[in-house]
């Protein structure tokens, strides 16, 4: 498996950092990903939230329509992985707080 932390992991992230609006964001991310992959990350990124909030593995399944699996995943990085998580949902509370 190829390391993460390469030049051409960097360039995609540069990237994603200059996009400077939604409608810029779509055009990117349908071109790079597929749609399928688009749903798959924006669920993670809702079972990380419903997680962050103290909800149910099994309400998680229900509401977000993602494995038990899955949300196993999502909560071992939750809670032992970088912090990329956390990160990102403090940052979207706040920036909803602020609207």
């Amino acid at each position: 498996m190829q390391k993460l932390h390469c030049e051409s992991v960097d360039r995609l992230f540069q990237t994603i950092l200059s996009l400077q609006s939604l409608e810029e964001c779509y055009a990117y991310f349908e071109d790079l990903c597929t749609i399928k992959e688009l749903q798959d990350m924006a669920q993670r990124l809702d079972t990380a939230i419903l997680l962050s909030e103290g909800e149910s593995y099994q309400r998680i399944a229900q509401k977000v329509k993602v494995s038990t699996a899955t949300i196993g995943r999502v909560s071992k990085c939750l809670n032992y992985g970088k912090g990329g998580y956390r990160a990102a949902i403090e940052k979207l509370n706040a920036k909803e707080e602020t609207l």
